[in-house]
């Protein structure tokens, strides 16, 4: 089986099916910001996978389009809004929820920024590639709000201590240090990103699809089985207590007038 053919035209994602991957390629550049549209995308993608035989996908891949910036600045800050911040969590987490639903093994290839939702989707993934220029980083303090999947994966990812550090300082982590705290799992030039993606996907081309399945469930239930109560209740959090504050408000504002924030600290 070389391809499949994909049906519904994506305008801010490319989305192929070749020899048994999906590809889920980031296609707004520069930056590749998350946009609630994008990530409706994704989820789209996401949906038309579950509708494939268990042998016809075995792993997902996501990447940044070619001539990108970043692999992704995060989510758009804009959306971050209380008017629209119910949406863009609610399709932001939606892409953790399908992902977990599918138990397909989940490849990251990173090369350049991963900020934000950008860092979280990639905290996502199982298997993480990054070319020694990528970097990694959750800003959102610096916005006055935090990000809630973060709060969930990162500390069973790279451990408390070190989550802590990302999200309450905004600290950023190179490509070396992200290797050693866990968030990746290789680190390769970037001329041998390519070869090196192909080469991890051909391992897992050479086992069964259900069974990779049933092993990522397994590994996700042994450490994540109540990460859906939780997501839960830090939606309500961000939604019903942080954006109730006053700071947030004005550290989205100040983001997008470029200027800096005047905490009210109320």
């Amino acid at each position: 089986m070389d391809s499949i053919s994909v049906p519904t035209p994506m305008t801010h994602i490319q989305f192929a099916i070749s020899n048994r991957v999906a590809y889920i390629v980031l296609n707004r550049p520069p930056m590749n910001v998350l946009t609630i549209k994008m990530m409706r995308e994704i989820n789209q993608a996401l949906d038309q996978i579950s509708k494939l035989l268990p042998g016809e996908v075995c792993s997902i891949v996501f990447v940044a389009a070619p001539g990108s910036q970043a692999f992704s600045a995060g989510t758009a800050v804009e959306e971050h809004r209380a008017e629209v911040s119910y949406q863009m969590l609610n399709e932001f987490h939606l892409i953790y929820r399908n992902l977990t639903i599918l138990g397909k093994p989940v490849v990251g290839v990173v090369n350049g920024q991963a900020l934000g939702g950008g860092c979280e989707l990639v905290a996502s993934c199982d298997l993480v590639i990054a070319t020694p220029n990528a970097k990694f980083a959750q800003p959102e303090i610096r916005l006055g709000v935090f990000p809630p999947m973060a709060s969930i994966l990162l500390p069973r990812v790279i451990g408390v201590r070190r989550t802590a550090q990302m999200l309450l300082t905004g600290e950023v982590l190179d490509a070396q240090e992200a290797l050693k705290a866990g968030l990746i799992n290789y680190v390769v030039p970037e001329d041998q990103l390519a070869t090196k993606s192909e080469e991890l996907l051909n391992v897992l081309r050479g086992f069964s699809g259900p069974v990779l399945e049933c092993a990522r469930r397994a590994l996700h239930t042994s450490i994540l089985n109540d990460i859906d109560e939780i997501m839960e209740k830090l939606e309500d959090q961000y939604l019903n207590q942080l954006m109730s504050l006053k700071d947030p408000h004005e550290g989205l504002d100040a983001f997008l007038n470029k200027r800096k924030p005047v905490w009210k600290h109320r």
